[in-house]
């Protein structure tokens, strides 16, 4: 196997990132992410910002809501992402054949397959001609399947959850489902037929394979296991998949661990350096690359990890290994950012620092101030 240094690693993750190399759009970034996690909007909006020349929090939501060339929906681990509508197709055929693991729910509770059939069927007849929110879906999916979907049986934030909800992402790989835009404070669904021009359902010359490859193009080298976790499915059964995927693979020895890399593109590319760069919350770059004790070394591994987890914290990168954390807080037209490095800076990374913070200011349409010292703020859970 060829050798592979973790420095050659983060050069190639951050370039194909568009951290190193600014994107032109905010849905090229996403592209370039494989789908932006956006279960915090407004770190969503930042983390595409910084991915882009001259992109605003507000052209972020131009893009997604009036231009439609984003599209928010339903993505790996079950959580809500940001995807180019050109990808929405293949999107939806790699996360519908991807092999999730059987919900472990007490009888009560569960779906058979034909269940979870007719009520995609009803959320897809509902949505075709509205825009609906969960609780209007609730007595449109009731009324079109039967008393059964709307038993109460799923535990929720606020009380207690008809059973078809546990279907809603389900059916956003099935392409009959997408968000819409809010209507007020409350979130709407709408049919991605209706709300992507051009979108004509799963596109059937995709599948896992081609989502793998994706990953791997932007995130790699990584293991099987690392490509599961990204997803949120089962090692067993995504190293099966992978297994049969040989002639689409390399491997590579990245620091001491076999890894793989999409055979045409195994190279490494981009320059190492040590580059300040600031990622926000849930940062797909944090959230997605491994192996974990390279990326979180020392002190961040306690600092800025919780339970393990990536994304809770907003780091610092140097040269694409995260060595500090920062936060930042918005009082009007005012953001105020406290940086907290975990070992000294030099001249030259304090000047990055600088312009880091001022693309910060400028994405959040706010005049920022930097402060460098302790992050008292909590994480992000």
């Amino acid at each position: 196997m060829r050798p592979y240094s973790w420095e050659q690693a983060c050069a190639r993750r951050l370039l194909r990132h568009g951290l190193t190399r600014p994107l032109a759009t905010p849905a090229d970034a996403a592209r370039a992410v494989v789908g932006m996690h956006a279960q915090v909007m407004s770190a969503a909006e930042l983390a595409l910002g910084l991915r882009t020349t001259g992109m605003t929090r507000s052209d972020v939501r131009e893009a997604l809501w009036s231009r439609r060339t984003l599209v928010k929906t339903y993505g790996p681990r079950g959580t809500v992402h940001l995807v180019a509508v050109h990808d929405l197709g293949a999107w939806c055929a790699g996360l519908s054949a991807a092999p999730w693991a059987a919900a472990r729910l007490p009888p009560s509770m569960r779906m058979t397959d034909e269940q979870v059939g007719l009520v995609v069927d009803a959320i897809d007849a509902a949505l075709s001609t509205a825009d609906l929110t969960v609780d209007e879906l609730d007595v449109q999916v009731v009324e079109r399947t039967g008393p059964w979907a709307g038993d109460l049986v799923i535990p929720g934030f606020d009380g207690w959850w008809p059973r078809w909800r546990q279907v809603i992402a389900t059916a956003a790989y099935r392409g009959v489902l997408c968000f819409g835009p809010d209507r007020g404070r409350r979130t709407t669904y709408t049919s991605p037929r209706r709300w992507v021009r051009g979108f004509e359902g799963v596109a059937v010359t995709h599948g896992l394979p081609e989502l793998v490859l994706d990953y791997l193009r932007s995130y790699g080298p990584a293991t099987a296991q690392e490509v599961a976790l990204w997803l949120g499915v089962p090692a067993r059964a995504l190293r099966a998949a992978v297994a049969a995927m040989t002639e689409n693979l390399v491997e590579v020895d990245l620091a001491g661990t076999a890894a793989l890399l999409p055979a045409e593109d195994g190279d490494p590319d981009g320059d190492p350096d040590d580059r300040v760069h600031l990622a926000p919350y849930f940062d797909p770059y944090v959230v997605g690359c491994h192996p974990r004790s390279l990326l979180f070394p020392g002190d961040a591994a306690r600092r800025a990890l919780t339970r393990g987890q990536a994304g809770t914290r907003a780091v610092i990168l140097i040269g694409g290994t995260v060595a500090g954390i920062w936060h930042h807080r918005r009082t009007g037209r005012n953001v105020a950012l406290t940086v907290e490095p975990f070992r000294a800076l030099s001249r030259r990374q304090l000047r990055q620092l600088d312009d880091e913070v001022e693309r910060v200011g400028a994405i959040l349409e706010a005049t920022p101030t930097l402060t460098v010292g302790t992050v008292a703020a909590g994480r992000h859970l």
